[in-house]
């Protein structure tokens, strides 16, 4: 039964990709039919962003009220409502009304899933579980390129997904007695978890090496961000292709992460954690090296193949370094933090760009990507020898 369990958690990362990268398919084709600069697409991941971390704030008082099964569900059914309510939508005010039930249903089954594997399963299967959510972010720009290219609109690859995600519901509930069972493994953990006292915010940042981990996890974050969002549009407005043709090929960057992340958690059997980000990050350089050379639609696909391979080991890597960088006692804290500079760096990044985008030229798109990168690798850096002072690797 225990198992049983871990493959709806699967089924249920997958779902949380499904909607993540949609958007960026289907906005060549959306901000046409509403009027509105191809930069709105911002206004939307920012709305989406902030209530990602409105619910993911609120992740620990649900799950503590409700249980893990219970908001996952409710989670799930959340952002299904907020698709189909996408595929209804004939103005941009109403994708903007939608966009708020579509974050605060991510960030509460992200969190309370998260930490659910992190108590009662062991760390292999964080690697494996963000593949899944690889799993979903890839089907869900060929689901919107099927309905593209079909003729049946960006809304139907909308209502496509929101029907996965009822179906996934169904699932869930049904699942529930499944997430009793297990209610009370890991209970002496957290027992253990309560005997220290909670740290502030500015006593998480005094510890060495905090500072630099928080802008670290923000690049990264940021980077694969706008990536996922603005890929299909610069293939359409720099690469000129088509917006059905761009739709598919956006899912090359998603499918690296996918294939990257299956093959993380073998990788991280030999190699540390320091080495796995040093891999990511010399990865995602050399596809920004493919995206800026001008060697046609060739170059820019590899790009974004090489950059999604680069993104895979460096979230969970950064997470599973936590507690021999700053201590098991002080991980949670740290970890909290960290999820919180992620979202504020998916929240203002991508829109950033899309400003940029829109008062000078998309063709920016691989030197902002550039330029977050070499912050995240400056702060990574940097930390290292602060941690390892305290903590000798």
């Amino acid at each position: 039964m225990f198992q049983l369990l871990l493959v709806i958690i699967y089924l249920a990362f997958i779902s949380l990709g499904l909607p993540d990268s949609i958007l960026g398919s289907a906005w060549p084709s959306m901000y046409r039919e509403f009027s509105v600069p191809v930069s709105y697409a911002g206004g939307l991941s920012m709305i989406i962003a902030v209530g990602t971390i409105l619910s993911s704030l609120q992740s620990d008082r649900l799950t503590r009220k409700f249980g893990t099964g219970k908001v996952t569900a409710i989670s799930v059914l959340l952002t299904a409502a907020a698709l189909f309510g996408f595929s209804l939508s004939h103005s941009y005010a109403l994708l903007c009304l939608w966009a708020v039930p579509y974050g605060l249903g991510a960030g509460s089954v992200d969190a309370s899933l998260n930490n659910y594997v992190a108590l009662h399963y062991a760390s292999r299967h964080m690697s494996w579980l963000h593949c899944m959510w690889g799993v979903g972010a890839s089907l869900g720009p060929y689901i919107m390129g099927y309905a593209l290219t079909n003729e049946l609109g960006w809304n139907a690859g909308y209502r496509f997904i929101a029907l996965l995600q009822i179906a996934l519901t169904a699932i869930l509930l049904f699942s529930l007695p499944l997430w009793k069972n297990q209610k009370n493994i890991g209970a002496e953990q957290a027992g253990e978890e309560k005997k220290s006292q909670p740290l502030s915010l500015t006593q998480i940042l005094s510890i060495p090496g905090a500072k630099e981990v928080m802008i670290t996890f923000f690049c990264y974050c940021a980077l694969e961000q706008t990536a996922g969002l603005w890929a299909s549009s610069y293939l359409v407005l720099h690469h000129h292709l088509s917006a059905e043709t761009a739709a598919g090929f956006a899912s090359l960057f998603f499918i690296g992460i996918t294939v990257g992340r299956a093959l993380s958690g073998f990788l991280t059997m030999k190699w540390t954690d320091t080495q796995m980000i040093r891999l990511g990050q010399g990865l995602i350089l050399l596809g920004l090296v493919f995206l800026l050379l001008p060697f046609g639609n060739g170059s820019a696909l590899s790009g974004l193949i090489l950059i999604g391979l680069g993104c895979a080991p460096i979230y969970p890597s950064v997470i599973h370094s936590t507690p021999a960088h700053f201590g098991a006692d002080k991980s949670q804290a740290v970890i909290g933090v960290q999820m919180a500079f992620a979202y504020v760096g998916t929240c203002f990044m991508p829109p950033l760009f899309g400003f940029l985008a829109n008062h000078i030229n998309i063709s920016l798109f691989p030197g902002y990507l550039l330029a977050i990168w070499i912050l995240m690798v400056i702060m990574h850096e940097k930390m290292l020898p602060k941690v390892a002072a305290d903590f000798p690797q």
